[in-house]
């Protein structure tokens, strides 16, 4: 019999829900969980360098949030003159091609299939333009831009941090800093790897000098990740395919711990989902590129992931089934329970917990 979605729930009041980031972005909490006793620890992130030992490889998650959320006008496919009309949200989530991505629209019902949508700025001036190639299930379409060669320069000054809706506010210019790691480099996530945006370069420093490897891959948050779970059981759970980025010294690094036995300490479950995926074919890594839709859930062979740093993850959630396939449902759902129970702060804003 399938595990039920339901088995993945827990009680969250709103109020711990994180709506802003901490004053520093090392000051969070840290719940360390222990795999093979199930204890449970109250720390701070900031203890995390003195918890990591030489010759452990950190392995962390380089991708850049974007500006993804965007506000359009409309015109009807139909319209031989095309008027602008009516005001669409937009949420690019996957650069599908050169000029072509897909994304969340809202309201989703009046977007059709040939329209084509006017982004604009403040004085009103159109700096991009799109046509909606394809048609899916809940408010997801397909873009095609007009060419532009100052595509990113304009998302940058129209368009605003893709915060996520449980976080019941406007995006500021704070969020621009703030809900991006400080080693982003890759452009082209839809949110962040949030168990990244604690570390400071004081904290990775401080990682480096106790001997430990620092590695990093990419993996382009978008619909994989955080798309809502829309069915009963997890054996009817598919995700979107999102891109990664192996690099050769990533591959290299991994290779190197693993034959040495040293331990692999994931930062993020995008970056779990990246190595478990590239490790699926059960050779020896190898740089290259492509895309994933892996779901990791309980009876996992963890192949490369000896520990991991999360945030904490949504009821009946996906990351949530990663994390209890790591850890062990029972585990991971008192750990939670203890978090609520010590007034943690949840989500991407929000504490972290190690697990080892």
């Amino acid at each position: 019999m399938s595990e039920r979605v339901a088995d993945f729930d827990f009680h969250l009041p709103e109020e711990l829900i994180a709506q802003q980031p901490p004053q520093e972005r090392d000051a969070g909490r840290m719940l360390v969980l222990e795999r093979a006793a199930g204890a449970i620890e109250d720390k701070r992130f900031r203890d995390l360098p003195a918890m990591l030992v030489s010759g452990d490889l950190l392995v962390l998650n380089d991708s850049r949030v974007i500006p993804a959320r965007l506000f359009a006008t409309r015109a009807g496919a139909s319209s031989q003159k095309q008027e602008p009309t009516g005001k669409i949200e937009v949420l690019l989530t996957q650069q599908l091609a050169p000029h072509e991505w897909s994304a969340l629209v809202r309201p989703g019902k009046k977007v059709q299939l040939g329209e084509r949508l006017f982004f604009s700025d403040e004085a009103g001036k159109p700096l991009l333009e799109a046509e909606v190639t394809e048609r899916g299930d809940f408010g997801e379409r397909t873009l095609r831009f007009a060419p532009n060669e100052n595509f990113f320069a304009a998302l940058e000054r129209i368009g605003h941090m893709p915060l996520p809706p449980y976080m019941h506010r406007e995006d500021t210019l704070e969020d621009r800093e703030r809900y991006q790691t400080v080693f982003a480099n890759a452009r082209g996530s839809a949110a962040a790897p949030t168990a990244g945006l604690h570390f400071t370069p004081q904290v990775l420093d401080a990682i480096r000098a106790r001997g430990v490897e620092i590695a990093t891959v990419t993996l382009h948050v978008g619909l994989g990740t955080f798309q809502p779970v829309r069915v009963d059981t997890l054996d009817e759970i598919a995700l979107h395919s999102e891109h990664y980025t192996l690099p050769a010294a990533t591959a290299d690094a991994v290779n190197r711990a693993k034959r040495e036995g040293r331990r692999i300490i994931a930062a993020g479950t995008t970056t779990v989902r990246t190595l478990e995926h590239c490790a699926l074919s059960g050779e020896e890594l190898a740089a290259h590129r492509g895309e994933t839709s892996i779901f990791i859930r309980p009876g996992h062979n963890f192949r490369i992931v000896n520990a991991l740093l999360t945030n904490f993850h949504l009821p009946q959630s996906t990351l949530l089934m990663l994390v209890c396939a790591f850890a062990g449902r029972e585990p991971v759902l008192a750990a939670y329970a203890h978090a609520v129970q010590e007034r943690y702060r949840f989500f991407s804003y929000g504490d972290c917990m190690f697990i080892r």
